[in-house]
């Protein structure tokens, strides 16, 4: 009786290690990859945002960015929406 109760917490364990190394590290690894890229924003980047919108850095913020889309149109986003450099 005591075998299996070793057995079913070494199965667990493996269990929370699989998940780990499997979902959580992946997205903490892409999340610190997405804070380098807003924290590395500068005026002249071409951008995409969350939404699919391509534009060029016109101004950074505190928690937004300026972006001037091909209409000539400027937009201001969060910095969070900003998805990657195009």
């Amino acid at each position: 009786m005591d075998t299996n109760i070793i057995y079913i917490i070494a199965f667990l364990c493996v269990l929370g290690l699989v998940f780990y190394f499997f979902m959580i590290r992946p997205q903490r690894r892409r999340q610190q990859e997405h804070d380098e890229l807003i924290n590395q924003l500068k005026q002249g980047d071409s951008v995409i945002t969350a939404g699919g919108i391509y534009g060029r850095v016109e101004d950074v913020g505190q928690d937004s960015v300026v972006l001037k889309i091909e209409s000539g149109a400027t937009m201001r986003v969060a910095k969070s929406s900003i998805a990657s450099k195009a």
